[in-house]
């Protein structure tokens, strides 16, 4: 018997919605197709869950996304790149149909990689600290619970990466990191961010944090300007419990600011989710329980990518 196969399509991507067709009639040909998923519908589609592979037709930012939706299915992704980039999702249309009958056949072994997916909860302070000297906030100090009810505003899951940005008006925020309880250094400057190793080539590199091999067991912290001339990303292990206290952020504005300039610092996950951060407020990174598998490409490799798309040590070009 075939393995079973979901088509999740990118209808917002005229490319995907046009390599729909041939790509469902290569899992009909090789697989035992369940249905077809529009990438863009928050429903989650549970009767879907269980499948042995979800065929994402999409960019990188589409495979992100599908990786939280069914990270709980405990399947396997496999990216049809229709974006730009294609770092993560390494197939196209042609590679997919060269690979298709040893994908699916069940009588061989399906290999996937398990990359690591990061837990992100974020809980409000309750009870407040006395302004510091310069009048904001002083923010509270390392032991000091999240709130006594010790519930998430806000938990989600990510790939690539947890991004803590100062947002509108653009002023310096500080933010106070601990790593399993120990504290660590105080941020000032224009943000944070953990970084998967998978995430590790995203924000993280341009903002001159490190690049982890796929298969490390670690996370990457790295200052967004950083004001301090010494402050250099960390890479700490995968098991380690990350915590964030925003000790002065900017306030999410009023609705004629809001009118003007927009929001303010603001959690955000994979680029796609946002979330407010308020004075006080505890983020909690951790590594999920269990990754996300995917379907890697027999004809590319990570080092490959890195080279071929990121010039990864490029040697300078010379002229006669």
């Amino acid at each position: 018997m075939p393995r079973t196969a979901v088509l999740v399509v990118n209808s917002r991507k005229q490319a995907a919605l046009d390599g729909a067709s041939e790509a469902r009639d290569i899992l009909k040909q090789h697989a035992t197709l369940l249905g077809e998923v529009d990438a863009e519908d928050p429903a989650p589609a549970k009767h879907f869950f269980g499948a042995d592979i979800y065929v994402v037709l999409g960019g990188d930012g589409t495979l992100l996304s599908q990786s939280r939706r069914w990270a709980n299915a405990h399947s396997a992704m496999l990216g049809v790149n229709m974006g730009r980039l294609g770092f993560l999702a390494e197939f196209d249309l042609a590679a997919l149909r060269r690979q298709a009958r040893t994908i699916f056949t069940e009588s061989s072994r399906l290999v996937a990689r398990e990359y690591n997916l990061m837990k992100v909860a974020l809980y409000g302070h309750e009870g407040g600290h006395a302004p510091g000297a310069s009048g904001e906030p002083a923010g509270p100090q390392f032991g000091d619970p999240p709130g006594p009810s010790r519930t998430a505003r806000f938990e989600s899951l990510a790939m690539n990466d947890a991004v803590i940005t100062a947002g509108p008006p653009y002023r310096l925020i500080t933010l106070s990191l601990s790593i399993d309880g120990l504290a660590g250094p105080t941020i000032r400057g224009d943000g944070l961010i953990v970084a998967s190793p998978v995430g590790s080539t995203a924000y993280n590199l341009s903002a001159g944090g490190p690049i982890l091999s796929p298969t490390v067991d670690a996370f990457a912290i790295t200052p967004i300007a950083a004001q301090s001339l010494s402050f250099r990303p960390v890479v700490v292990p995968g098991a380690s419990k990350i915590q964030v206290v925003a000790q002065r952020v900017n306030q999410h504005a009023t609705s004629e600011e809001r009118r003007t300039t927009g929001g303010g610092t603001t959690l955000v996950l994979d680029g796609q989710l946002h979330v407010p951060v308020r004075n006080g407020d505890h983020i909690v990174i951790t590594k999920h329980d269990h990754g996300v598998r995917f379907v890697p490409n027999p004809d590319s490799n990570w080092w490959e990518r890195l080279i071929g798309k990121f010039n990864w040590a490029q040697a300078p070009r010379m002229t006669s």
